[in-house]
């Protein structure tokens, strides 16, 4: 009994991964399907939007059915779907059979993240709870970065079509493990299945935490999006923009485990305001100087440390019977960003003439996360909050 919570955290901490490396997987193919399609900025925005492009339709639904039919059949579900469209992308010989693939995995997508909060604070309480969070929030950078050092060599080796199939390979494993491990927890009483929506109060907390998070998530993930073209126009090779890749994503590992322990210590504030800050001064110094492994390493490190900070305030801005839900509305804002953000930081590429104008346009995005983060923090207690978590 005192290892199924991990197992379980195990298996939702493998969907994460699936989710970005699902999501990465377009921007580093980037310089392929361009040359092979003959994709604008805009367009490929667009092709790596996809993968969000109907979250903000489905993200509360689900999160509705969710409560009604249970967390095992619908998270199962979504992880399923994750599997399947990863097989749709590397069936197609075009962008759009590419993009109808990704719009089917990210639906699958949404179900897994809108549910993995809830589960988590089923199963980690007090202490525990920041730390399965964290794992949770972490996985995601983790996945990206894999994506940068799997596909380039999958691509060259067997081509585009094999470099999609892998998609499906953290996907299938996390549904296998998952059905394996969840059950519903022993201690939580059992929710109500009729519908019904979180109060007023909970609802417009949700939604600002939800922009947060979007500010956060959308700026970092289209920043991701242009890295490696940006760094193949301006002549550097392969190894260096692994590194790169790899410390602006995988660095989120420590940086954000350590993070919640300093939220402990310094004040959740504080930590969002420094990381928040670090991530966007990287974001630019990237797309404005020469030195792109120094900045990766503060857009890495410094500018993760904030994330379980906001994802821990957004999961406690509803009550538990309303959780499922209100992690739908919050869901809802992110997909917003996801699908608009890296179309919106290609065109200000094109108007650019490079994709430095996606980087700069990326860390002014994830800037309007401070504001909202105060307003948030103006309506709730949030030492209270993390004193919960």
């Amino acid at each position: 009994m005192q290892l199924r919570p991990w197992i379980i955290l195990a298996a939702l901490a493998l969907a994460r991964i699936a989710f970005g490396y699902q999501f990465q997987t377009v921007a580093t193919l980037a310089t392929d399907l361009v040359g092979r399609f003959g994709l604008t900025y805009a367009q490929l925005g667009n092709l790596i939007g996809a993968y969000m492009l109907l979250g903000v339709f489905v993200a509360l639904p689900l999160g509705l059915l969710g409560r009604r039919f249970g967390d095992r059949l619908i998270l199962g579900a979504g992880l399923a779907l994750m599997t399947a469209g990863a097989c749709v992308s590397a069936w197609a010989d075009g962008p759009a059979g590419i993009a109808l693939g990704r719009t089917a995995a990210g639906v699958g997508a949404v179900a897994m993240i809108v549910l993995q909060g809830k589960i988590i604070a089923e199963w980690f309480t007090g202490p525990r709870f920041m730390i399965g969070i964290s794992v949770s929030v972490c996985s995601f950078p983790i996945g990206m970065g894999l994506a940068q050092i799997v596909l380039p060599p999958v691509l060259g080796a067997y081509g585009p079509h094999a470099a999609f199939l892998t998609d499906a390979v953290p996907a299938g494993l996390a549904l296998l493990l998952f059905l394996l491990s969840h059950r519903s927890p022993p201690h939580v009483a059992p929710v109500p299945r009729r519908f019904s929506l979180p109060s007023k109060r909970e609802c417009l907390l949700l939604a600002i935490a939800g922009s947060v998070w979007m500010a956060y998530t959308s700026g970092f993930a289209a920043f991701a999006s242009y890295l490696p073209t940006s760094l193949s126009v301006r002549g550097y090779g392969l190894a260096v923009t692994g590194v790169v890749m790899t410390m602006a994503t995988w660095g989120n590992v420590p940086a954000t485990l350590f993070g919640g322990g300093l939220a402990a210590r310094f004040g959740g504030f504080n930590v969002f305001l420094v990381g928040t800050l670090s991530l966007a001064v990287g974001m630019a110094g990237t797309a404005l100087t020469g030195w792109p492994i120094a900045w990766s390493v503060l857009v890495g490190v410094m500018g993760a440390i904030h994330p379980g900070v906001i994802m821990a305030v957004g999961t406690l801005s509803a009550r538990p019977e309303h959780r499922a839900v209100g992690m739908g509305l919050f869901y809802t804002l992110y997909y917003l960003g996801g699908t608009f953000a890296p179309g919106l930081c290609g065109v200000a590429a094109d108007i650019a003439g490079r994709p430095e104008g996606g980087l700069l346009a990326a860390a002014a995005i994830s800037l309007f996360a401070i504001p909202l983060y105060m307003l948030h923090r103006a309506l709730a207690s949030h030492d209270r909050m993390l004193v919960r978590a």
